[in-house]
């Protein structure tokens, strides 16, 4: 050994005890914060589901240069939610009548017709039908693979 190398050993072992920054960690317990007595925290709010970017495509096609405030799309999503809970337990009553278990696309498309009026139903109903082949047609061959 080199005198250098004794010499730093001896020197570290005389020191009195160690400081504060390396002393040894605690010992923690790996309780979470909420069990821990004493420890206040704030729950975290879950982030509901939005429609924010299905509304802003739209406005995109209907008029490319408007903008909306943040206002103006909670008023948009309330409507959106509003329309959706309508016609789910409209569909939901249907499906109950005809003592069915499973909601398919003809009860949606009945709900639309009872809860949109006239024209609008009618519209609804033409794009809603025009989606559902757009889906089946592009499911199909995805499953014609897996096959």
């Amino acid at each position: 050994k080199s005198p250098a190398l004794g010499h730093l050993l001896a020197s570290a072992l005389n020191r009195g005890p160690l400081p504060a920054a390396m002393a040894m960690k605690e010992n923690k317990t790996k309780m979470p914060p909420e069990a821990r007595p004493g420890v206040v925290t704030k729950k975290r709010k879950k982030n509901a589901p939005t429609h924010h970017s299905s509304i802003f495509k739209v406005l995109r096609q209907v008029h490319p240069t408007l903008r909306i405030s943040k206002q103006a799309m909670g008023i948009m999503e309330s409507c959106v939610n509003d329309t959706f809970e309508r016609l789910a337990g409209e569909a939901g009553r249907l499906c109950r009548m005809t003592k069915r278990d499973t909601m398919t696309a003809r009860e949606i498309q009945s709900a639309v017709r009872l809860v949109f009026p006239g024209e609008l139903s009618k519209h609804a109903v033409s794009e809603g039908c025009k989606a559902v082949m757009k889906y089946n047609a592009t499911a199909k061959p995805a499953a014609a693979e897996r096959t």
